[in-house]
């Protein structure tokens, strides 16, 4: 009987995998500093300025996803 057993993933080397790791770690955490920045910024705004920009307080949360997650 013949046993094969695959011990590799795609090609990539253990290093390979790890800096993978630490890339969409940063990506991530990138994306998150830019919501979080966004959504303090408009948070600050008075509700005057708010519809001045043609926003409501309801609005911040999507804008903030919008801006750091493209969604």
């Amino acid at each position: 009987m013949t046993v094969l057993t695959l011990t590799g993933f795609d090609g990539a080397t253990f290093g390979q995998r790890i800096a993978a790791l630490r890339a969409t770690f940063a990506d991530k955490l990138a994306k998150r500093k830019i919501y979080n920045a966004t959504f303090k910024e408009l948070q600050s705004l008075t509700d005057r300025d708010l519809n001045d920009l043609g926003m409501s307080r309801s609005m911040i949360k999507g804008i903030a996803l919008e801006a750091a997650y493209d969604k």
